[in-house]
């Protein structure tokens, strides 16, 4: 039997069928570096459950009723601008990623650029609503909790920050291009940026609004 397929098929022939499972093609595999920070990310999200159960649970334990304290009046208004800053930076790296996917690196920088401004703008603001809030780590559980809870988010936009300033760096030295391999340095800030944006929201809606 194997002769006679040699002879079908001539002797130079070499036989490629291939058994088994198919491989799995390039393109449906997730990029490592992606897996990674979406791992990350992960293990992100449970801290910050851990914080949110201890808010909520601080809350519950508390007279619902005064909660915040009686005395404390937390700056809804400017937090609420806040978050739509953090937000339209959701946009802007986003316009960014999309624009170095067409080799668009104008777009790219004009994108990243903004989103660090609109990261600091949040982060000032942030930082400047201590200063003035009127309470300190030490009044209370509720200043207690306020602090941890904004405070581990404004770390996390902190180190974003540090992300999009390497990001920008790379992006006016040229290092990006439309190839996904050749703009992970702008994906990978963006799923963090994202990330960090997402549990603002969450902060916002759970300490100042509900």
């Amino acid at each position: 039997m194997e002769s006679a397929s040699i002879a079908a098929h001539g002797p130079g022939h070499v036989d490629d069928h291939h058994h088994g499972p198919p491989e799995a093609h390039q393109s449906a595999r997730i990029d490592r570096t992606i897996l990674g920070i979406l791992l990350f990310i992960l293990s992100e999200i449970m801290l910050f459950g851990a914080f949110f159960a201890a808010y909520f649970f601080l809350r519950v334990v508390a007279d619902p009723a005064s909660w915040p304290p009686e005395g404390i009046e937390l700056p809804v208004l400017i937090a609420g601008i806040n978050t739509a800053v953090l937000i339209s930076s959701s946009f802007t790296i986003h316009y960014a990623l999309e624009a170095i996917k067409h080799n668009n690196h104008r777009g790219l920088k004009l994108g990243l650029t903004a989103t660090w401004l609109l990261g600091a703008t949040f982060l000032f603001i942030q930082i400047n609503e201590y200063i003035h809030i009127g309470f300190t780590p030490r009044d209370g559980a509720f200043g207690s909790i306020f602090f941890s809870l904004t405070g581990l988010h404004g770390a996390h936009v902190f180190v974003g920050l540090l992300l999009l300033t390497f990001a920008n760096i790379r992006a006016y030295r040229g290092h990006f291009g439309p190839a996904q391999k050749d703009h992970l340095g702008v994906e990978v800030p963006g799923i963090y940026w994202h990330f960090v944006d997402i549990m603002w929201i969450i902060v916002f809606l759970a300490v100042y609004i509900i």
